[in-house]
């Protein structure tokens, strides 16, 4: 059985998320634990990226892989380290996620 595309695509957004956070704690690369799971999820998230680009034109694999990481991204940072989540963010971040649906929606 293989990977839907898009199902590819959303869960190479949700690694880039993971390799961003994982970013946060790797301290100048000599914190290895967080090393390794950046080069993990850095890893699947491209080759997923990739997977899903054979199926989805390249432009829109890529414009929704780097939405996915950014909103999960900002979402993390203001659920769990405290990151401001005033109205102007929170709305361009929903705009966000409105283009995110549309280029599905289009593609």
């Amino acid at each position: 059985m293989s990977l839907n595309p898009w199902a590819a695509l959303v869960l190479g957004g949700l690694c880039e998320v993971a390799f961003t956070t994982s970013l946060r704690y790797v301290e100048g690369f000599r914190n290895l634990p967080w090393v390794a799971a950046f080069l993990v999820s850095v890893t699947l998230s491209m080759g997923l990226l990739e997977y899903a680009g054979r199926s989805i034109p390249l432009g829109t694999a890529y414009a929704v892989w780097a939405g996915i990481g950014a909103v999960g991204t900002a979402v993390l940072g203001i659920a769990v380290y405290g990151d401001s989540a005033s109205l102007a963010r929170v709305v361009l971040l929903g705009g966000l996620i409105g283009c995110i649906v549309g280029l599905k929606a289009l593609g």
